[in-house]
């Protein structure tokens, strides 16, 4: 395994003094009150390089790897991981960016690297989260144009995004024997705050991952040029799938992040909190706790680390892949709750932010491939998946 290099521990310094800084007390403040990432914080990462650590320098990009993006991620999710999430509306999305023309990506990738061109991505549906393959939300050509009719769910920063990249069904019926097939990619450009013509939504009420709005989208007829359409036609399953193994590193360091941050308020907890005439900290309960997060942060982050140095070596791993977002995540939810708990009554209030890394914790087992399908992944790759 590659050591933590000098550039590196440079790129992760920077993001930890700048999340200390900027990031935690904008959490802070308006996670309590459900407030949105403020405009001018975007600006500061964007001026950072953070969303175009992915993309090659050739487009204005900082032209790294995975394991620098999860530097970032987690340190900016120590903070609130809503901004260790939002670098992915650049980042994240280079793998299905990858499928257009030359002329395109000299067009859109130094924009997005600048933080001018961000998008959110429109692919899952009521009836089709982990098995994307049954997208019904369909598109009918029209002319020069697409004419996207359907509904489609959880999709982060559709108002604030400058793009929408949605997956819509092409193909007439779909084929029951490869039902990923027959599905397109459309980029629909709109105005920052607000959705696209002949587009309607209503904003998903959250339990946690505040700072931007999750959307449920109905299209009536909102019409995207054919030349928005990214990849070729009935092919977008495949854009939808690349860059998987790197999404899932990216939310194993996100949950890495989480715990991390709730690990430092337990420390500082602990050692302020007094009861019997003593800190806290001096219990042998609360002390072992703190050992036993430490340990499963630790642990997971060794794992992220080498499944990054396997994805910028160009290996396939996405076994590995899913096992450290599946440890990563399970071991987020522990150690937040754990942390929670040394809080006590503390913690269960929002005068503390233990509760907030417990509330987005809990969504990292969800998002980006649930618990059960990593489980599936990975069974599927010791055993040989199951027979129909």
């Amino acid at each position: 395994m590659q050591k933590l290099t000098e550039e590196r521990r440079l790129i992760q310094e920077t993001a930890r003094r700048f999340t200390m800084e900027r990031v935690l007390p904008v959490a802070n403040r308006l996670d309590p009150e459900k407030g949105s990432i403020p405009r001018g914080l975007i600006d500061e990462m964007a001026a950072l390089g953070y969303f175009g650590l992915l993309i090659p320098e050739e487009y204005g990009g900082l032209g790294l790897g995975a394991y620098e993006y999860c530097l970032v991620a987690e340190e900016l999710s120590r903070g609130w991981m809503s901004v260790g999430s939002l670098i992915a509306r650049g980042n994240g999305l280079i793998g299905a960016l990858k499928a257009l023309p030359p002329e395109k990506k000299a067009e859109y990738l130094p924009r997005m690297a600048r933080g001018e061109f961000l998008g959110a991505f429109s692919l899952s549906e009521s009836n089709a989260g982990s098995d994307i393959s049954n997208i019904s939300c369909r598109a009918v050509r029209v002319g020069d144009e697409w004419e996207i009719t359907g509904n489609k769910y959880w999709c982060t920063f559709a108002d604030e995004a400058d793009f929408i990249l949605v997956i819509a069904r092409t193909g007439r019926e779909i084929d029951a024997k490869a039902r990923h097939r027959g599905l397109s990619a459309f980029m629909i450009e709109k105005p920052r705050g607000r959705l696209p013509d002949g587009v309607k939504g209503n904003v998903i009420p959250k339990i946690g991952y505040h700072g931007w709005t999750t959307w449920e989208l109905a299209f009536d007829g909102c019409r995207v040029p054919a030349a928005k359409m990214v990849g070729e036609e009935g092919k977008a399953f495949y854009l939808a799938t690349a860059g998987l193994e790197t999404a899932r590193a990216h939310t194993a360091a996100r949950s890495i992040g989480l715990a991390r941050g709730s690990l430092d308020d337990s420390i500082q907890y602990a050692r302020e909190r007094a009861q019997f005439g003593s800190p806290i900290g001096n219990f042998q309960a609360i002390r072992f706790k703190l050992a036993d997060m430490a340990t499963q942060i630790e642990a997971a982050r060794a794992l992220l680390y080498s499944v990054c140095e396997k994805i910028d070596e160009g290996h396939r791993c996405d076994t590995e892949a899913a096992m450290v977002k599946l440890f990563a995540s399970e071991m987020s939810e522990r150690v937040t709750s754990e942390g929670l708990q040394i809080h006590g009554g503390a913690g269960y209030t929002t005068h503390f932010a233990a509760e907030r890394y417990w509330r987005d914790a809990r969504l990292t087992k969800i998002f980006e491939g649930t618990s059960e399908i990593q489980r599936r992944i990975i069974s599927d790759a010791l055993l040989g998946k199951v027979s129909a």
